[in-house]
């Protein structure tokens, strides 16, 4: 090669999967939200399961006052 400045269609891919950024985006953020779904729901029964297990409260307050 004796010229930096060339075309680089003429040169082909210079990276793997070159045209498929669009299609790896959109699964990325399908990914992302569908994560953040799934987390909220497993947070939300775990929080149901220890507001259950302590409805009056009393652990709680008692775990405060200690600190």
């Amino acid at each position: 090669m004796t010229d930096w400045a060339v075309d680089l269609a003429d040169i082909g891919p210079i990276y793997p999967f070159q045209g498929t950024e669009v299609i790896l985006v959109i699964l990325a953020v399908v990914f992302w939200v569908g994560w953040h779904v799934l987390q909220m729901r497993k947070e939300a029964v775990e929080l149901s399961h220890e507001m259950a297990a302590d409805e009056s409260g009393d652990k709680a307050r008692e775990a405060i006052d200690n600190y």
